[in-house]
C-alpha cells in the first residue's frame, strides 16, 4: 500500500511538472517541457462550457425576477405569495410546516439571502404557458436556468430548474 502511494505521489509530481530546474554545465535555467495545457486531452479536467450570447433581456419575466428580488430584501411574505406558483407555495409551505417556520420570506432568506444587487435575468424562452430564463445573481453567480409557469394569466416563478435533475426516488444505501 505505501508503495502505492509512494507511486502515485511520484507520478504526480513528476507528471505534473512547472518544476524548474539548473543545468550544471551552462549554469542557466531551463524550463520543464513536461507541463500539459490545461484540460487538453484530460478526461479528469473541468471544463467551462462557453457562455450562452444574450439573445434577449427577458422583457416577459424580468418584472417578475425584480419583484422577487424586492420581495426578499424587504422581506414581504405577501409579495412572494404573488410571486410563486401555487405548485411551488405548496412545496415551500410543506417545507416550513416540517422545520416549524411560519415566515415565507424568513425561511426563504434563511436558505438563500437576498444579493446586494437585482438578479440579472436573460435568454427566455416561451412554450406556451411555460418560459424558461437564465436567471444570474445571488447563489447563483454564474446563472441557473428557472421555469416560469403562467396561472390565471400572470407569470409566476417556480423552483423548478432543467439544470437541475431531482431524484424521483430516494436512494437508498445497498451497499452491504
Amino acid at each position: 500500500m505505501r508503495f502505492s502511494i509512494l507511486l502515485f505521489l511520484t507520478i504526480l509530481f513528476v507528471g505534473c511538472g512547472g518544476a524548474e530546474t539548473v543545468s550544471n554545465t551552462t549554469n542557466t535555467t531551463v524550463k520543464n517541457t513536461n507541463t500539459a495545457t490545461p484540460n487538453a486531452n484530460n478526461p479528469l479536467g473541468t471544463t467551462k462550457p462557453p457562455e450562452a450570447a444574450t439573445a434577449n433581456n427577458a422583457p416577459t419575466i424580468a418584472p417578475v425576477v425584480a419583484a422577487y428580488y424586492e420581495a426578499l430584501k424587504k422581506k414581504d411574505d405577501a409579495a412572494l405569495r404573488k410571486i410563486y406558483s401555487r405548485a411551488t407555495l405548496k412545496s415551500l409551505e410543506a417545507d416550513m410546516k416540517e422545520e416549524k417556520q411560519t415566515s415565507l420570506a424568513k425561511f426563504i432568506t434563511d436558505l438563500e439571502p437576498a444579493p446586494d444587487k437585482p438578479f440579472e435575468v436573460r435568454n427566455e424562452t416561451v412554450a406556451g404557458d411555460v418560459i424558461v430564463a437564465e436567471v444570474r445573481g445571488g447563489s447563483y453567480p454564474n446563472g441557473i436556468r428557472i421555469k416560469f409557469v403562467k396561472e390565471n394569466g400572470e407569470w409566476k416563478m417556480t423552483q423548478e430548474s432543467p439544470d437541475v435533475k431531482t431524484a424521483d426516488k430516494p436512494v437508498s444505501n445497498s451497499a452491504k
